[in-house]
């Protein structure tokens, strides 16, 4: 599914680490604070809830460790909606080897900013529309290799030069309130999405269906939400209502 225009697309997140569904305090290891078992499981509920993407992270592979390549093979197989997946994707091979695998989008970070070119390589070979780039913010500035280290350039700094590379899209996380379920500075997302012209999908800190009325009125082409779902701060069903401006003001 391509984004959009004047559509917000409300996107349940499935993180994967030690073969489990698992939430994270600002992505570190040892803050787990949802841990369910079969992800698979996790990604169908989502679908028959309405989700009509659903976003995949190999937190094992963004950390270097093992990937999760079957575990990700099975929610493929097991849920018909378009997927996105990010984690470990270090290496044009395994680029290509999920797209060919049914991922609608693969999500590129650490990759993007380390061997410039990579980008123009994959947009290139599977289409932009399959390509999307994270941009990861902490003190605004962009982290990479899980969110362990800091460049030295703010995400609207990358932006303009990966959207002229052949990113189809842009995910951008604020590490500074992802999982703390207490909110986040509308500020950033806003200078991104004024900075470049392809789709923006935001993350971090959306705790409660305000955060998504005023994600809603910033232009963001979709909003990738984990803990407060899964900690029932937000009901999934109730988010829905702002993906659609019609329905939304009914």
């Amino acid at each position: 599914m391509s984004f959009q225009k004047d559509r917000m697309l409300i996107i349940p997140a499935v993180d994967i680490k030690n073969r489990k569904c698992v939430q994270l305090v600002q992505g570190k290891p040892g803050t787990e604070q949802v841990v369910i078992d079969d992800p698979a499981s996790v990604a169908e509920k989502w679908e028959s809830l309405g989700a009509e993407t659903i976003h995949v992270v190999d937190l094992d592979g963004a950390l270097g460790s093992d990937k999760n390549t079957d575990i990700l093979e099975e929610i493929v197989e097991r849920v018909s909606v378009p997927l996105q997946v990010g984690g470990g994707i270090r290496d044009s091979d395994y680029a290509g080897k999920l797209l060919e695998m049914g991922f609608e989008r693969i999500i590129i970070g650490t990759m993007a900013i380390e061997k410039p070119g990579t980008v123009k390589e994959l947009a290139e070979e599977y289409g932009s529309e399959h390509i999307m780039v994270s941009l990861d913010s902490r003190d605004s500035r962009v982290v990479i290799k899980g969110w362990t280290e800091k460049v030295p350039f703010t995400p609207v700094e990358l932006a303009g030069r990966l959207q002229e590379e052949g990113a189809g899209s842009i995910l951008f996380t604020n590490v500074d309130f992802e999982g703390l379920l207490k909110g986040f500075d509308v500020k950033p997302v806003l200078e991104l999405v004024e900075s470049i012209e392809i789709p923006v999908v935001y993350s971090g800190g959306v705790s409660s269906i305000k955060d998504i009325e005023l994600l809603s009125g910033t232009g963001v082409a979709g909003v990738v939400i984990g803990s407060a779902i899964y900690r029932k701060k937000i009901d999934f069903q109730e988010a829905l209502r702002y993906q659609d401006p019609g329905i939304r003001d009914e």
